[in-house]
């Protein structure tokens, strides 16, 4: 089935929004050289206030409706504080390369989560794309060296930091029936900041004689808190409102490429052919996925 002017449009916004989220993993780990894992999670809502609440306060959004609560406050706690704290402790003590082997499981997991909230089936077609995109992210994360670092304790913080973000990721999509994706974000970091405000306090009091000040850890705690916290945000969730959440959640099998991107760009790492035929084989499985019937 051929994609409707407003799923093409869809799929350049959840590319976009997936191209942002890309860095998030190499950026907290430049993050975690000179702050708190906890810290960094913390920091990201109060970074991404900075842009959020003068956007609310310009389009005079400031009004949530009282039934609406219950979903941003769901979606608060994935996106601000399950998948940063969970992910940063992984981090902490894995490597990004195999936290990523076992992140790849996120599209798959969202999809069964929109399953789920909507009670809705994509098709055996869909299913058979997204499983077989996800084996090979799996194997390619894998031949990238994902099979070092292991650490049980990383393993169930990124199991659980997955679960957090596709739920975060179906309850938001929910939201956008309601309001414009930046305005779900944007409530989001508003819930998240006080809260968050204390912990970074708290945290940053006890911990920053612990730390040696780098500029790159800064750089990176800025990109989460600006980029995967929000601007990311902003093209996801529209993105997931035209496509539908479990195939546009299957864009997000490119982040792993793209995060490689990333890493030529400003670590000079070589591409090999092996990397190409990895892209080539997800990118026809994501756009499997999308051309399957649309029913979520």
């Amino acid at each position: 089935m051929a994609l409707s002017k407003i799923q093409r449009s869809g799929l350049g916004f959840a590319f976009l929004g997936v191209f942002l989220f890309s860095a998030s993993l190499p950026m907290t780990k430049l993050a975690l050289r000179g702050y708190d894992p906890l810290f960094t999670a913390f920091a990201r809502p109060l970074i991404a206030l900075i842009i959020a609440l003068p956007l609310m306060v310009r389009a005079r959004a400031l009004s949530l409706p009282r039934n609406l609560w219950r979903p941003v406050i769901f979606t608060t706690l994935g996106a601000v504080f399950g998948w940063p704290i969970l992910i940063a402790l992984a981090l902490q003590r894995s490597t990004s390369a195999h936290i990523a082997v076992i992140a790849a499981v996120m599209p798959l997991v969202t999809a069964l989560t929109a399953v789920i909230k909507y009670r809705r089936h994509p098709g055996t077609s869909f299913w058979i794309a997204s499983s077989l995109g996800t084996i090979l992210l799996v194997l390619f994360a894998l031949s990238r060296g994902g099979a070092k670092g292991e650490n049980g304790i990383a393993d169930i913080l990124t199991i659980f930091a997955v679960i957090a973000s596709a739920i975060c990721y179906v309850e938001g999509a929910a939201l956008t029936q309601q309001m414009p994706g930046w305005q779900v974000i944007s409530w989001v970091v508003i819930f998240g900041s006080p809260l968050s405000l204390v912990g970074a306090l708290l945290v940053f009091v006890h911990t920053h004689t612990h730390y040696t000040f780098h500029i790159s850890a800064l750089l990176g705690l800025l990109g989460i808190g600006f980029s995967s916290m929000y601007l990311g945000f902003f093209a996801w969730y529209r993105g997931l409102k035209d496509l539908g959440v479990a195939h546009g959640s299957q864009v997000q099998q490119l982040q792993a490429i793209m995060t490689l991107g990333w890493a030529a760009l400003f670590l000079n790492e070589r591409i090999t052919l092996g990397t190409v035929l990895a892209a080539c084989g997800i990118v026809l499985c994501v756009l499997w996925a999308l051309r399957t019937s649309r029913s979520d």
